[in-house]
């Protein structure tokens, strides 16, 4: 199997023998693979990094899966969760995915049926990204006109969500206040009025309530989207 990029899969299973299997077969496949072994361990892993696919047990030291799926899709977090667990009743596949998992399958399984599965859910997941416009962490999608944030909803207006999305279209540029106000508010640039550098800072302190940040100020010359420039306010 050839990936361009990798898929990132985290596995949470408390098994290693069964872990390893699993990563080791993944890994084969291509994919980029981390294993957590407890509820801890996993908690923490989804929080602080990005992951394509979450493959995750039920049972689990410290804190349960069930429990981890639960308050993920509560902070708004999108990844795509696959079930891997021994628990088959028809109840606990529906309070699994009731909770907030994409797919379900019982142990033992044959791994042929879980690869099948995990590339349905990344397919799913690629497709999902090419919707979107998207830096670092920040994405917003484009047919939802939805705003996210390390994977969790940002609470735009519409003109702040205007405004990233006209940064986005054009990430790395230096943007002339004239060419951002003529864009999102459809006028021309009034150079008295400050609204355009009120809703920059509104929407600067909401992305920046997730993490670092990524609209800079360029002295003299506007704004831009990206890493941070030699030069910036």
């Amino acid at each position: 199997m050839s990936i361009e990029t990798a898929s990132r899969i985290l596995v949470v299973e408390d098994d290693a023998s069964l872990a390893r299997s699993v990563t080791t077969g993944l890994l084969d496949e291509g994919y980029a693979v981390v294993h957590a072994a407890d509820g801890v361990e996993a908690s923490g892993a989804l929080r602080e990094e990005s992951w394509d696919l979450v493959i995750l047990d039920w049972w689990l030291p410290g804190e349960d899966g069930l429990t981890l799926l639960a308050r993920h899709r509560r902070e708004g977090r999108d990844t795509p969760v696959l079930f891997l667990t021994a628990r088959d009743a028809v109840g606990d596949r529906v309070a699994g995915l009731d909770a907030g998992a994409d797919d379900y399958l019982c142990k033992p399984f044959a791994f042929d049926e879980l690869l099948a599965r995990v590339r349905a859910l990344v397919r799913r997941r690629k497709a999902a990204d090419e919707m979107a416009l998207w830096f670092s962490d920040v994405r917003v999608d484009v047919v939802s006109r939805r705003a996210a944030r390390d994977g969790r909803p940002l609470d735009l207006t519409t003109k702040e969500l205007g405004l990233l999305v006209f940064f986005l279209k054009h990430k790395g540029e230096v943007l002339s206040r004239p060419r951002i106000y003529a864009q999102v508010w459809g006028e021309e640039y009034d150079f008295v009025s400050n609204t355009l550098d009120v809703h920059i800072k509104e929407l600067r302190r909401k992305l920046e309530s997730r993490g670092p940040r990524v609209i800079h100020t360029i002295r003299g010359r506007g704004y831009t989207l990206g890493d941070p420039p030699t030069s910036r306010e």
